[in-house]
Order: C-alpha cells, then structure tokens, then sequence
C-alpha cells in the first residue's frame, strides 16, 4: 500500500485532500506542528472509515520532518504522494520595505528548505516504485509578487523554481510535481476555493498529469 502524506494537515483543506484521497484507498499520513489538533483531525477521519495517523513536525526543524515521513512510511507504507502546503506564518508577511534579513530567512527555510528535505526523502521510495506525484499548493504570490507579503512572496517564488525544475527532471521517471495556485480565501464563500473542490483539483493534478501550474479561476475559465 502506498501514503498520501499532507505537510500542513488542517481541519480545512488538509482535511479534504485527506479525505478525497482517503475515498481512494490512500492511507494518509497527516504532518503538522501541534498534537492535539492532530490528534482530533485523525480520529475525525477514522471515524469516517478512512486511514489516518498523526505525525507532529516542524517544516522548520528538518530533523523532525524526516523523522515524520520516514514514521509514516513504515506505518503506513511508502509515500506515493506528497503534498506540501503548509500555511505561511504571520511574520513572514510584512511589507517589503519593512522585512527583516532574519525574517526572510525564515521564511525560506519554511518555503524553500522544508520542500526539499521532504522531497529528498520521499524521493529514492517513488523512483524505487517506478511512479509518484508531488504537489505544492501556493497562494497567488507564489506566480505574482506582492510587496504587501515581501518574504512569502520572495521564499514562494523560490519553491515554485524549485518545483517548475522537479517537474522537468522527474517526468521522464513518472514522477509527477504540480502547482497549484489558490488567489482567493479557502473556505471564503466562493464555490472554487471550497475546501473539498480544492481537494478535487489536487486529485485531478494528480490523475491527470497535465503541466506544473495550475491556477484556480484562471484555469477554471
């Protein structure tokens, strides 16, 4: 059996990925900071048949996040599919002018380092199986810069390079990286950025295998 694993795992849009992928036989493997909430989000997930367990993680902390990964994947089998989409910190969206050094070093190393320690060890099991799909998931900085939200929109445009190459160097292994690219509030109202529409879209990228970026609204059109 392989594992969806979710860095970033909420009650929102985690939640839905994991049940999407849940209904598809994926056991999910849910990664994020605090254990209470993880603790509430897996059993809200059992409780609905699908196979959830909690791994407490720092995207930050890269010792903390391989060991997570490397827990789900002996627990719940190797990871097929891994979505990186946790949600930036406050700190991190400051004005341009007003962005400290050390604040845009934190928020590369949330942005940019923890997708690579998280790829760099799921990597060897999806090349191992022939077969894997990696996805981030940006808001609309990660494609159009915004000098209200300066280090979030510099370290996003880090990941989405990072991502746009992985994508170039893994198809020809099957290995599929997508983008997508949410520019409204998830959850605000608006039928596309419902939580489990958005899940639908992760799905489909992962399905599909179409081109790295895929934006909400604009590729809806």
């Amino acid at each position: 059996m392989t594992t969806i694993a979710i860095i970033g795992a909420g009650q929102g849009l985690g939640a839905a990925v994991a049940r999407r992928f849940g209904r598809e036989g994926f056991p999910v493997a849910l990664i994020a900071r605090t254990r209470e909430k993880l603790a509430r989000l897996s059993d809200d997930l059992r409780s609905q048949g699908i196979n959830a367990r909690g791994y407490v993680a720092d995207v930050q902390d890269r010792t903390s996040l391989i060991r997570a990964l490397e827990s789900a994947a002996d627990e719940l089998g190797s990871i097929e599919v891994l979505q990186y989409s946790p949600v930036p910190r406050k700190e991190f969206m400051h004005p341009v002018l007003e962005t400290t050094v050390d604040e845009l070093s934190s928020a590369i190393e949330f942005s940019v380092l923890g997708p690579v320690t998280a790829v760099q060890q799921v990597l060897p099991g999806m090349v191992e199986h022939g077969r894997g799909t990696i996805l981030f998931v940006n808001g609309s900085s990660a494609a159009t810069p915004n000098g209200d939200v300066a280090g979030t929109s510099i370290a996003f445009a880090g990941e989405s390079a990072y991502g746009s190459m992985l994508h170039e160097a893994l198809a020809p292994r099957d290995i599929h990286v997508g983008q997508l690219i949410i520019p409204g509030a998830i959850g605000g109202g608006d039928p596309l950025y419902a939580p489990d529409s958005l899940a639908d879209r992760l799905w489909t990228i992962h399905t599909d295998r179409g081109p790295f970026r895929v934006t909400v609204g604009i590729s809806d059109q």
